[in-house]
């Protein structure tokens, strides 16, 4: 037994035997998330020789996402524990479009089987014991972070989860302090915990190797009640260490709020990814060598303005180094918190500038509450990478490379009546490139959701 199974079994036992006491189940809320969820995507023209996806990848269905918060038990220390149980259902796995293989984990929504095709269904249990003294929270087993340096996936129909032990304290007025240490993810098209990886070392054969730490921390300030300062640190073992810093501030400027997003990340080998290929990630090394250890810095502003509705908003993005920005990412969907982390693609190649145009609309303005749209467009050139694009050039300095994705999202969320709360929303993406063993990409995604109250 690890060390994180240990303590989450000796914290479990410990609070069962207060569950009585006035607290736990008073302040305890569970919820059941349903989510229906389609995904359809177009592979066309590109590098079809390099890239051996196929043409067209479609799912379809049924998610159930049930979870308990517990209150805590009365005392200097309060114990409690959270549970969630995910559970998938195929409805439709597009006739054998799914996406998968017989060597990958899975298809774009569901697991596969050992001859790529979907399984019918699959689920998953995570708990998590918790204690509290005053303003400060321990949380061992199952969670799902929200920071910098390690992002939670929930972009298909059940989310991603990680496996390991979080500690947050508030005692100073005005800062958030988070530590925390990793061991697993589960992938949001899986019910088993995988070890860490990175791009490049993440294909899961006897090539790639895996890591089982990823230790972070780091914390918010609040200068002012519309200024925030960040500054947060990831260490992914024998891949990458990584320092963030960020400010984020909010200027009322006449009748709307301007507000101001500012990124930088620095990030380095660590370990065995400085000399073992097996441990490489990805980028641009000199002629003809595309993988190699962790050297990046990533800069970014975005200004979003809000008035009346309307939400206006700009950015820029520089990718600096000879490797991709690298993120906890095992090949079975992840998130980098980076501003161009869009449906398709995430913009942040070795070289690559990337400047962004957004708008969005909430329809409550003129009379039509629950409603939103809106629409992003970015461009990323400069692209450092090797090799020949199928027929379309016969250059192997493919250095200079280029990318544009535009994506449009329509929400409604109905705000009364018998159907309250239940959400529909579309969101479509369109995602044009030159970068060798890529091809371009259209896609459509159809999520109906709703949340029930149970406690």
């Amino acid at each position: 037994m690890n060390k994180s199974t240990l303590a989450l079994a000796v914290a479990v036992g410990v609070m069962a035997q207060q569950a009585g006491a006035a607290g736990f189940i008073e302040d305890s809320k569970a919820t059941l998330g349903l989510r229906n969820f389609y995904i359809n995507t177009d592979n066309r023209d590109g590098d079809t020789k390099a890239a051996k996806a196929q043409n067209k990848q479609e799912e379809w269905g049924q998610g159930f996402d049930l979870r308990f918060i517990s209150g805590y038990t009365q005392g200097t220390v309060g114990f409690g524990i959270d549970a969630i149980g995910l559970v998938g259902v195929r409805l439709d796995s597009g006739g054998g479009t799914n996406g998968a293989s017989s060597t990958s984990y899975g298809g774009t929504v569901f697991p596969s089987k050992s001859n790529g095709e979907a399984v019918d269904n699959f689920s998953s249990l995570g708990l998590t014991a918790k204690a509290k003294i005053s303003q400060t929270e321990l949380k061992l087993g199952t969670l799902q972070p929200k920071l910098p340096v390690i992002v939670t996936n929930d972009g298909r129909m059940l989310p991603q989860t990680f496996q390991g032990g979080q500690i947050t304290s508030n005692e100073i007025k005005d800062l958030t302090l988070v530590a925390g240490q990793i061991e697993h993810a589960k992938g949001r098209n899986s019910s088993n915990n995988e070890e860490l990886s990175i791009a490049g070392s993440n294909a899961h054969t006897a090539a790639g190797r895996d890591s089982n730490k990823f230790i972070y921390g780091g914390g918010d300030y609040k200068i002012t009640k519309d200024l925030t300062a960040q500054y947060y640190y990831g260490n992914l073992q024998d891949y990458y260490k990584q320092h963030f810093l960020g400010l984020v501030h909010n200027w009322a400027i006449g009748p709307g709020v301007l507000k101001s997003d500012f990124r930088y990340f620095n990030s380095r080998d660590d370990g065995a990814n400085g000399n073992d290929p097996a441990y490489y990630t990805t980028g641009d090394y000199g002629t003809g060598i595309t993988k190699g250890k962790v050297d990046n810095n990533l800069y970014s502003g975005l200004f979003l303005y809000t008035v009346e509705g309307h939400t206006f908003g700009g950015g820029y993005q520089v990718s600096n180094g000879n490797s991709d920005f690298p993120w906890l990412n095992q090949g079975d969907g992840s998130s980098a918190y980076i501003t161009t982390d869009m449906q398709i693609a995430k913009f942040a190649r070795a070289g690559e500038r990337t400047w962004q145009a957004r708008y969005s609309y909430d329809f409550a303005k003129v009379g039509v509450p629950g409603l939103t749209a809106g629409v992003v467009y970015l461009r990323g050139d400069n692209i450092d990478t090797t090799g020949k694009v199928g027929d379309r050039q016969v250059n192997t300095n493919a250095t200079g490379r280029s990318e544009w994705e535009r994506d449009i999202t329509v929400g409604y969320v109905v705000p009364e009546g018998p159907l309250k709360n239940v959400g529909v929303m579309w969101k479509n993406a369109m995602w044009r490139n030159d970068i060798p063993g890529q091809r371009d990409q259209d896609e459509n995604r159809l999520i109906v959701s709703y949340s029930i109250p149970l406690l």
